[in-house]
């Protein structure tokens, strides 16, 4: 049975609209509940269940804002009833129905979760009128409170990540700045598995590493955080090149257990003395050299990606000229999986180059963001890889031309 009230009003006009679902296998019980309801001055929609297993499809689609429950159902009875309904709709506000025998039901069902209860008999329509308002504001104050509390631990859970996938530059006498800057593929997610990090080691050396692992979620970004913190470890312990890797891959391996995850990074070494830049291509692709003259992929030798073939070590090693002045930038996939233009083709390097060439001057920081914001712009808002971008830069350019 379904109903639409209200009817004539003997209470104040209510402006919201409340979807009433009654679990009441009384019939006489179930018509005096809609009397009530069409003189209580609600503005409602009425649907009416015999048991509550004939209710399960209201409860579970969530299309009731407040559920008048009996507690003697064919089906379930007493707590039992109201456990199941809150179960099954944890978000809707319960008002129980009790008899005039039941003077302890009431009280119980309230402290089992129920918003409250009326007593069969004593109901009048003012006060179905109240007890239905206030029992949806209640539900609705308290799955906001729940929905509020989600986004906190959710917050916390993004900055624990945030430490460790994206921590503050290590560095002592370096004059080379640090811009970085990250963003998680899906809306509203924890990182993912993107990871950063630079740091300047004993020897006076600037060592720097931008990768991806594989997939996205909890998983991945643990194990970026694993990754990043292993690196800082083993590049302040005096591993280089392959030698990292190696241990690199090791902890991957140990770190992924059964999940078939693997992970692409570039490292390098910048010596301002030598002054040299040394790299090595885990899978992943090759640098962005900006100079005066403009920018441009930095020519390097490709190695695999870890986890893919263990023990194979194959990362070779490429060294370029240190310009005077200049920047570096390494990135992930998501800065150019994106599509842009009038054939909407993917935007890949050749694509990135041109956005930076056409960008305007910019201080590093602002140029970054505005080369972010650009790809975003040309992908029509559709954001679905992780997105990490470290820009190093040198002397005395500011921009890129």
């Amino acid at each position: 049975m379904t109903a639409a009230g209200p009817g004539t009003p003997q209470a104040a006009p209510d402006p919201s609209h409340y979807r009433i679902l009654l679990i009441e296998d009384d019939p006489g019980d179930a018509v005096l509940v809609e009397e009530l309801l069409h003189d209580s001055g609600l503005s409602f929609e009425l649907t009416h269940r015999t048991t509550l297993t004939a209710a399960r499809t209201e409860l579970t689609a969530d299309r009731a804002d407040c559920v008048l429950l009996d507690l003697h159902l064919p089906d379930v009875s007493g707590i039992d009833a109201l456990t199941a309904v809150r179960t099954l709709a944890p978000h809707t506000a319960v008002i129980v129905l009790t008899g005039l025998s039941e003077a302890q039901a009431g009280s119980d069902a309230m402290a089992a979760g129920a918003q409250d209860y009326l007593v069969k008999g004593k109901v009048e329509p003012d006060l179905l009128h109240r007890t239905v308002r206030y029992a949806v504001h209640r539900s609705q104050t308290e799955r906001a409170n729940v929905q509020a509390q989600t986004a906190r631990q959710r917050a916390e859970e993004n900055a624990r990540l945030e430490r460790g996938l994206l921590p503050q530059p290590l560095l002592d006498t370096s004059s080379i700045r640090v811009t970085s800057r990250y963003l998680p593929g899906a809306e509203l997610a924890l990182l993912g598995g993107d990871f950063l990090d630079v740091v300047e080691g004993d020897d006076g050396l600037l060592h720097a590493v931008v990768g991806d692992v594989s997939g996205h979620g909890p998983d991945a970004a643990a194990l970026g955080v694993f990754l990043r913190i292993a690196w800082r470890a083993l590049v302040l312990g005096g591993h280089r090149g392959e030698d990292l890797l190696h241990l690199m891959e090791r902890i991957l391996i140990a770190e992924r257990g059964s999940l078939s995850l693997f992970a692409t990074c570039t490292v390098l070494t910048l010596d301002q003395h030598a002054p040299t830049i040394t790299f090595h291509l885990a899978g992943h692709h090759e640098p962005l050299l900006t100079t005066a003259e403009g920018t441009h992929e930095v020519t390097a030798a490709h190695g695999i990606a870890l986890g893919i073939v263990p023990g194979l070590r194959s990362w070779p090693s490429t060294t370029v000229p240190l310009p005077p002045s200049g920047a570096l930038t390494l990135y992930t996939d998501g800065l150019t999986e994106g599509h842009g233009g009038a054939d909407r083709e993917r935007l890949g390097v050749e694509g990135l180059l041109t956005l930076i060439e056409n960008l305007p001057p910019a201080e590093p920081a602002a140029h970054v963001d505005r080369l972010i914001r650009e790809t975003h712009r040309l992908n029509a808002g559709r954001h679905s890889d992780d997105l990490a971008v470290l820009r190093l830069d040198w002397g005395d350019l500011t921009s890129p031309s």
